[in-house]
């Protein structure tokens, strides 16, 4: 499965952010059944960032959200994500 979030950013942020999510990322990649993942800057409006992960399967996602370290240094970014579905089956 994958998970998308997706976030809305004042360009006087971007710096901060970029640190910021890459910290919730590397908390999240400690997680038992993470694969892989990556995060970015959106090119055509610069206000718009994604962090995109891939799990072996809903539950692992779901335990990786459960987890201290992620609680302590993801939640809180992703408490900041944009409102909208973002856990995806991959066929």
């Amino acid at each position: 499965m994958i998970a998308i979030a997706r976030f809305e950013v004042p360009l006087a942020e971007s710096t901060a952010f970029a640190g910021e999510i890459k910290i919730a990322y590397e908390a999240l990649a400690s997680c038992a059944g993470f694969i892989d993942g990556e995060f970015g800057q959106n090119l055509d409006q610069s206000t718009l960032w994604a962090l995109v992960t891939r799990w072996e399967n809903v539950g692992s996602y779901r335990r990786a959200l459960s987890a201290m370290r992620t609680k302590l240094e993801a939640i809180p970014l992703l408490a900041r994500s944009i409102d909208e579905p973002g856990a995806y089956e991959i066929n």
